[in-house]
């Protein structure tokens, strides 16, 4: 079974805002979600566009994507790529696919000189964890990722800095 990979352009908006909401619901975080189709647009292609995404079709079906940017390590002095999402819907899983947006992945972090290629992975998905150890990848046990949205976000950003 051949996976073809191409990257996303403006008028994929609606099916990378489908493969959203599938993510969502399968990591029961569908709640969460306020992913417009609007705000994807505007942050995916907009002038200022911050993300990108690869598509993955299987006789001409979109069944499976990958959403990454760049970060960088100070330690490294280098740029990174850091994949936020990986998603094979269910019945296209186990033939490959998501290994194969990997190996993509892994090409264009070394094509543009990237010293890592991360990503995180809920704690509860076993199936995911095992296939990224298979592969090689290493869990970062030593780290704890922290998170600030929402009301917490908006009093720090409001907080006086002039003491």
């Amino acid at each position: 079974m051949s996976l073809e990979i191409r990257k996303a352009t403006e008028a994929d908006t609606p099916v990378i805002a489908w493969f959203i909401r599938q993510l969502a619901e399968y990591e029961r975080l569908l709640p969460e979600t306020t992913m417009t189709e609007e705000i994807l647009h505007e942050n995916l292609f907009g002038s200022r566009s911050c993300a990108e995404v690869l598509l993955g079709y299987y006789q001409d079906r979109p069944v499976a994507f990958a959403v990454f940017f760049h970060n960088f390590s100070t330690f490294l002095g280098k740029r990174g790529l850091y994949l936020e999402d990986l998603f094979v819907i269910p019945e296209m899983r186990g033939k490959g696919f998501g290994r194969d947006l990997l190996v993509h992945l892994a090409k264009i972090a070394r094509e543009r000189n990237c010293g890592r290629f991360e990503w995180a992975v809920l704690d509860w998905n076993e199936p995911a964890i095992e296939f990224y150890k298979r592969l090689g990848a290493v869990s970062m046990t030593e780290w704890t990722i922290f998170r600030m949205t929402g009301d917490a976000l908006d009093r720090l950003a409001n907080e006086r800095t002039d003491r």
